[in-house]
């Protein structure tokens, strides 16, 4: 899955397979570091999404960011989505400086990765609230925290979407 076009250091931040994934995040764990958690689709990357894995970083030592795969973006989002591929979203997410590792879950809720991973803390957006976020029992059960992050929620990629399709081209 990782593009074959990223530059090293982006590289280095994909880590398709989960168990090493989660290998590295117990190490860093182990030595005392605290782990945050974000997920989405990120199709069109606006600077709602910037904002929002930006904070979600300075609640911890290491921001990991789980990547929709493109079938769970199109069972989420419908017909015509996700318009960039899971491998351009992935290489986007790479190279974000406050991203430390990226990886890419086919489920269409974080549920089953949180339990691999289990980070301290899972960042959603303000769009949600700590009771109404859908992994909030996963993340008590493995002794984490859900932490509500980034600026009120005025961007997203539909909006981007139906600006593009309302502007006039001259």
């Amino acid at each position: 899955m990782t593009p074959k076009s990223v530059t090293h250091k982006a590289v280095d931040k994909i880590v398709d397979d989960h168990k090493t994934l989660a290998d590295i995040l117990n190490a860093l764990q182990s030595q005392g570091k605290k782990i945050v958690f974000a997920n989405g689709c990120f199709d069109i990357l606006h600077v709602g999404h910037v904002r929002y894995l930006q904070d979600a970083r300075s609640r911890g030592d290491y921001l990991v960011v789980a990547l929709n795969a493109d079938s769970s973006v199109r069972k989420l989002k419908g017909k015509g989505h996700p318009i960039n591929p899971e491998e351009e979203r992935l290489e986007m997410l790479a190279a974000l400086e406050c991203v430390n590792y990226v990886t890419v879950f086919e489920e269409e809720t974080a549920d089953e990765i949180l339990k691999k991973l289990r980070p301290d803390f899972h960042a959603k957006g303000t769009d949600y609230t700590p009771q109404t976020v859908p992994e909030r029992e996963t993340v008590q059960s493995i002794g984490g925290e859900v932490l509500i992050v980034g600026d009120p929620k005025e961007h997203s990629t539909s909006d981007v979407l139906r600006r593009i399709r309302r502007r006039k081209f001259r």
